[in-house]
């Protein structure tokens, strides 16, 4: 796998050192999936070469929501902190604060992360795992997903992915379609590939994050040409139908959507929604219920809940 040796080689040559930056926000369980996502995204628009999500309390006992970023030495350091504070100029990011900024060093960035990113089993054939991990790692019968870990939002190991992955796994077969809507890392639809399906179609409003999709193609060889990347808001003006319909994104645009996915769904389809938590559950089905879609199975890990639906043709 070129791209995955080339990574290896490539951070074995740079200076053992980097600028890791921490940016915090208060947060509360019901805000959790939706300051994450936030946080992904500054992630991802500061051009980070890896990532952590993780959460803490304060001196008076309040939950707050952590990113440490780390950023390539050769970025110098007051230009990388303009970049940011631009960053974080946008409404969008209020709230959000840089912490802490310092030096990282005297061991190689994949050895700082080794521990934050271990090989991670999902469902029954799968394994998730950071690019420089060794092929040694993988368990007998399990097939790796190599991802970038640029955001904590897509890379797998948080708890929506896994659910999303899981009900993937059970039903993709050799010849399938699928859509991954949001697609963010692209994990799902570089799953489906690798699982056996034919084709694939990833959306996603942001490009930035199609560039991001496109990177962990190559790292697991995935063919260019079996994979239609495309800026995209949700289904908006998407003309095709294919055999699986993948949404690992929140609960609004999961409910937004429901009206045109029958539509987009060939005979005998599915469509998998994850990316919230048990609370909302009862409110996405609902509105599921009315769309002529029928729940074929529901998956909670942790907090985190999703579903895999059919067309139903009663």
């Amino acid at each position: 796998m070129d791209e995955l040796e080339n990574f290896k080689k490539n951070q074995s040559k740079k200076n053992h050192y980097w600028w890791t930056i921490e940016f915090s926000t208060p947060v509360s369980d019901k805000s959790m999936s939706h300051n994450e996502e936030l946080l992904s995204t500054i992630a991802a628009l500061s051009d980070c070469i890896g990532s952590y999500i993780f959460t803490e309390q304060d001196t008076l006992g309040r939950k707050r929501l952590f990113l440490r970023a780390d950023y390539d030495s050769s970025i110098g350091i007051d230009e990388l902190l303009f970049k940011i504070e631009f960053i974080l100029k946008d409404p969008s990011f209020k709230g959000i604060n840089l912490t802490r900024c310092y030096r990282t060093s005297d061991q190689p960035w994949e050895t700082q992360h080794y521990d934050a990113f271990p090989p991670l089993n999902v469902g029954k054939t799968l394994v998730v795992m950071a690019p420089w991990h060794d092929k040694e790692e993988i368990q007998l019968g399990r097939t790796p997903i190599y991802i970038y870990p640029a955001s904590a939002f897509g890379t797998g190991y948080h708890e929506s992915t896994q659910i999303a992955l899981t009900l993937l796994e059970e039903v993709v077969k050799a010849g399938d379609i699928i859509l991954d809507v949001g697609t963010g890392t692209g994990i799902l639809f570089i799953a489906a590939l690798k699982l056996g399906a034919d084709q694939a179609i990833a959306r996603d409003i942001d490009p930035a994050t199609l560039e991001e999709a496109k990177r962990n193609m190559n790292l697991n060889g995935i063919n260019p040409k079996v994979c239609k990347l495309s800026e995209g808001d949700l289904l908006k003006g998407f003309k095709e139908q294919v055999n699986i319909l993948t949404a690992n994104i929140l609960l609004n645009p999961n409910v937004s959507m429901l009206p045109d996915v029958r539509a987009v769904l060939k005979p005998k389809g599915y469509a998998i929604f994850s990316g919230m938590t048990s609370v909302e559950s009862s409110m996405f089905l609902s509105v599921l219920n009315s769309s002529n879609l029928k729940v074929d199975k529901e998956l909670k890990i942790g907090d985190w809940w999703g579903c895999r639906a059919v067309k139903s043709w009663g």
